[in-house]
């Protein structure tokens, strides 16, 4: 894909802010094969180029924290919790948006979808913003080897078979309504379930929820 001179320019100034923060850990051609195929995976189905260069950068510097999380360079034993559903739009970006909210800086929490959409659900949206949280800034993605890897917990949500298996890891299988086509009140019913599940999750993890 031929990438105009703004795009070029943006994903060269976040290269710089990669190398600044993994500076130490990874070289300079680690951080930009994982930016450059970052930028790839959103590229085919993006509706709007001009946000792809920060949504790389985004993605990439969670996947460079992943595997530093995997090679053993992030030692502060914070639990990882990968919320897993199909198009990564609804169910899974209100659990993430629970889980960074009740946990703040105590745990870590990622999301991907195994068909990631081209936006997040707005009705999901909605009703976060009912309960404060804005998931309005998040975006759609796949989930990657590493991402897994470093994970603790996997939430599945509706992803059957297309959930990736690696032994060794906590695997929890959350049955839920998929949001797509609902309004926001028959979405409520939904996000409040993830709620208690999450609450539920944190305590069993021993992390301590936001009051």
């Amino acid at each position: 894909m031929t990438l105009s001179i703004d795009q070029q320019l943006a994903l060269k100034t976040a290269a710089s802010r990669l190398q600044s923060q993994f500076h130490g850990i990874f070289g300079t051609e680690t951080i930009e094969r994982f930016l450059n195929t970052s930028y790839d995976q959103f590229a085919s189905n993006s509706t709007i180029p001009n946000f792809l260069p920060l949504l790389a950068e985004r993605f990439a510097r969670q996947r460079l924290h992943a595997l530093a999380k995997v090679e053993g360079h992030v030692t502060d034993n914070k639990p990882i919790v990968l919320f897993l559903c199909v198009h990564n739009a609804g169910r899974s970006q209100m659990a993430l948006g629970f889980f960074e909210d009740l946990a703040e800086d105590r745990a870590v929490a990622w999301s991907g979808g195994s068909e990631p959409g081209n936006q997040i659900n707005p009705a999901a949206v909605e009703a976060m913003l009912e309960r404060g949280i804005n998931i309005s800034r998040e975006f759609p993605k796949p989930w990657t080897d590493e991402i897994v890897r470093a994970a603790d917990v996997i939430v599945s949500m509706g992803c059957g078979d297309a959930c990736p298996v690696f032994p060794g890891k906590r695997y929890l299988d959350w049955t839920l309504d998929d949001p797509a086509g609902k309004d926001v009140a028959d979405v409520r019913p939904v996000r409040d379930e993830i709620e208690r599940r999450v609450r539920a999750l944190l305590d069993e993890l021993g992390v301590a929820a936001r009051v």
